[in-house]
């Protein structure tokens, strides 16, 4: 099967629909991508997964992102009525194999939530989940793109400021993937997350998303002190991301609530 049909495949394929599935629209969602040595990173996950390595600059490197949005409307469709929620979010997160499964998934180091309702993944599903305060500032055009694209967040667990400018191009090829298809297989469409959840063991959730349509990005101001406090990435490091994509608006679907494994 060929990249592009694992993609489509991906994209048909939806979640379980529970009581508690939630469904969002993600604005100003971008994905911030950085290639790193392997040994960085296998300390900090679980060895029931494998991570998977690309050629880039000439090394293998595994990959992780910061992938920051706003949720608007966030709501749990089958709950009547059901509240809505707008609030920030980021997610920081590694790209992974599940051995059990052979799929490409996504391992969450954490998530900062702008609001206050981050106190109910925390305690009641016991997600790696923190309060942040999120100061942002969008300018969007549909023909030239984001002319503004500014995040800053303040939280106990780590304080992120990002500043990116958009090119307004379609996504080509990133270094160290064959295809386009692969990578966005890759980097975009991995439909299910796993963390440590805060009594140690190990949580999961899947999610639904249509294939997003992504431009280029280049980071004019980016830190990550989560990455820092991990020892992923280095202050100098972080200026210098493998790909970053911007995606202005994706509806997305998940499924809750999550399972323990």
């Amino acid at each position: 099967m060929s990249y592009q049909d694992k993609l489509n495949q991906r994209v048909s394929t939806n979640i379980k629909e529970g009581r508690w599935s939630a469904e969002t629209t993600l604005d100003h969602f971008a994905l911030v991508n950085y290639a790193l040595p392997l040994a960085r990173l296998r300390p900090l996950i679980p060895a029931r997964f494998d991570i998977p390595t690309f050629e880039v600059n000439d090394e293998l490197c595994a990959f992780i992102s910061a992938v920051p949005f706003i949720d608007r409307d966030f709501h749990f469709p089958h709950v009547y009525p059901s509240p809505r929620y707008h609030f920030g979010q980021i997610n920081y997160r590694a790209y992974i194999t599940d051995k059990e499964t052979g799929e490409d998934v996504v391992w969450f180091f954490g998530t900062v939530l702008g609001s206050h309702w981050y106190n109910l993944p925390r305690r009641l599903w016991k997600m790696p989940w923190y309060y942040g305060d999120f100061s942002t500032s969008f300018h969007y055009d549909h023909k030239d793109g984001y002319q503004t694209y500014k995040i800053n967040i303040d939280s106990v667990w780590g304080k992120t400021r990002i500043e990116l400018k958009d090119t307004a191009e379609a996504v080509t090829t990133a270094e160290g993937f064959d295809n386009i298809s692969q990578m966005k297989l890759f980097l975009t469409h991995p439909v299910q997350g796993f963390y440590y959840r805060t009594n140690g063991k190990i949580g999961t959730y899947r999610v639904w998303h249509p294939e997003m349509r992504l431009t280029n990005a280049v980071g004019e101001y980016l830190y990550f002190e989560p990455f820092e406090n991990l020892k992923l990435l280095s202050r100098e490091e972080m200026r210098y991301p493998h790909s970053v994509f911007i995606c202005p608006e994706i509806l997305f679907r998940v499924e809750l609530p999550p399972k323990e494994v």
